[in-house]
This record gives C-alpha cells, structure tokens and sequence, in this order.
C-alpha cells in the first residue's frame, strides 16, 4: 500500500521512496505582493508523522520542509530522508483535524487590540506610595521615605493622593531652591491630612518618586499660615558622607542655618507667613514619626475595614 502525502494547495503525492526532494515553484503572487519586496518575509517549516506503524514524531520522523515566500514568489521545499522501521516510506502529513484539535487546546491570546481596550477599561491597581510603600521595619528610626522635590530644584513637586503621582504643585515664588531632598514618609498621618514630611540630607539630587531609606535626626517645628506643619530631619542611611549623623546637633551650624533661612522665606514673596522654632533632637522625631505611624493606623487602617 502506498503512503501519501498532501499540503495545503499542493495534490496529494505518491511516494515509494524516502529519498525525495521535491521543489515547487509556484509565480502566482506576483499581483498580490507589494512591489519592492525583495527578502524573505515569511518562512513557514512543516513536518509530517510517519505512517500507521510509525506514527510518534520520535520513531521514525524525518519528514520536514519549509515554505518559503521570497518576493513574489513561492517555493516549496519537501525533505524526507528516513525509512519507516517496517520498511515502508514515511511521507503523510498529520490529519487536520488532529491538528486543530490541539490547536483548540492551547489558551487562545486576545489580539493587541483587544488588550489594550481591555487594559484601558481596567480601573488602575498601579501601587500608590503613601499607602502601598511599607516605611520598614526600622521605623520611626531608620526608614523609607519617597522624594518628592531633588535638591536644588525651584519646582514645588507633591504627591498627587488621589492617583499617587508626583505632580507640579508650582514654581517658587522666590529666588531660592530645595537646600535638600525633600518627601514625604509613607503609612503615616499628620493633622492636615497629609503624610508626614521629611528633608533628607545628602550628597546627590534623587529624582522625584524615587524611595530610600533615610534615618531621622531630629525635627524642625514649623508653623504654616496658623498650622503647625513640622518637618522631619534625616539623614540617607545609605549615603556613606551622613550616614554616621545620629543627632541634629552634631551638624554643622551653617547647614541648620541654611535649612531654617529656606523654610522661613520660600513662602514670602506668596505674602504667606511661615515661622521656623528652634530644633528638636532625635528623640522627639521618633516620637514625631511614631505618633504619625499610629494616626495613619487609626484613621485610615481602620476606616478602611469599616
């Protein structure tokens, strides 16, 4: 009995021997090509099982070939080099229902446009760094905290609660920048509603958004406008120049000059009032930090389970 063997456009072909090279050529796509197409631009390889005794690709399989669309034209190339073990030749293609079956079996992926449509009628998870950022387990000592404001930077950044973005807040109205890195310290809660803010000492600007580990020093008490808006001074724990800083005192007197001199006038030109009293050790920020840690715990912790 004779084995067969049958791709797509091409008849069914007899076959007495695995010794076969067989190349078609077909000029029929000529009309259906964009001009100008010189390379190969779609390579398809095929192989086919063997015959009823020979049916498994690892026992007897050594039928393969490729489809080739170069330009405009098609080649065909058919390889078969490998006798069944029962002496016949082993040239038939899978059945095609076989193949869909296991075609059918695979998860099918949706099309890029549907992802995107479905991504974009998805509500954002994205992580948000008030509340999704852990402040670590060295708090209120040693802990993360996200840069909103680079050093040296005249541009007001802020997190943005809502979507958890660092947006534009303003331009300082006056003729000073950020003396240092300047953010917020996640999972925490002051009474303006907002997280607790930190001034972070160190050598570099950090780019907005970025999180580190910093350690507090000691805190700056600040009025804003009739509000107390304290600030927390720390130094970056990973920043071998400060990292050895464990009190505000210890210092220079010129750099808490220059932090003061900074909050004290960045407002003025915006006729808004801003007093500065004198520096807490750091004693009174891991009070400062802890009490913002139990706050963010009470009302927003708990407000959620509710």
């Amino acid at each position: 009995m004779k084995e067969s063997f049958e791709l797509g456009i091409l008849p069914k072909l007899d076959v007495k021997s695995c010794k076969v090279v067989l190349l078609v050529v077909i000029l029929v796509w000529r009309n259906l090509l964009t001009s100008g197409l010189n390379d190969i631009f779609f390579v398809r390889y095929f192989h086919a099982a063997s015959g009823s005794n020979c049916n498994h690709f690892l026992h007897g399989f050594k039928v393969s070939g490729f489809i080739v669309f170069l330009g405009s034209n098609l080649f065909v190339w058919l390889l078969c080099d490998y006798a069944c073990p029962n002496g016949r030749a082993c040239l038939m293609a899978p059945a095609v229902e076989a193949v869909e079956k296991k075609t059918n079996s695979a998860p099918k992926a949706p099309a890029l446009n549907e992802r995107i449509l479905s991504s974009m009628s998805r509500r954002s998870v994205a992580a948000h760094p008030w509340h999704d950022l852990e402040i670590g387990p060295g708090a209120p000592t040693v802990f993360n905290c996200v840069i909103e404001i680079p050093r040296g930077s005249k541009v007001k950044y802020e997190l943005d609660k809502k979507t958890g973005l660092i947006k534009v807040d303003r331009v300082l109205y006056s003729s000073v920048v950020y003396p240092h890195n300047y953010g917020f310290i996640p999972r925490t809660l002051c009474e303006d509603s907002d997280p607790l803010d930190v001034l972070v000492i160190m050598q570099e600007p950090v780019i907005p958004g970025c999180f580190l580990r910093a350690k507090a020093i000691g805190l700056m008490p600040m009025i804003d406008q009739g509000e107390a808006d304290d600030k927390i001074i720390a130094v970056c724990a990973d920043d071998p120049e400060y990292k050895h800083y464990n009190d505000i005192k210890e210092l220079p007197p010129h750099r808490l000059a220059e932090i003061r001199r900074f909050f004290e006038d960045y407002k003025k030109n915006e006729n808004k009032e801003v007093a500065v009293n004198d520096f807490l050790p750091a004693s009174s920020a891991y009070e400062a930090i802890q009490h913002s840690m139990d706050l963010y715990a009470t009302y927003i912790v708990e407000g959620l389970r509710r």
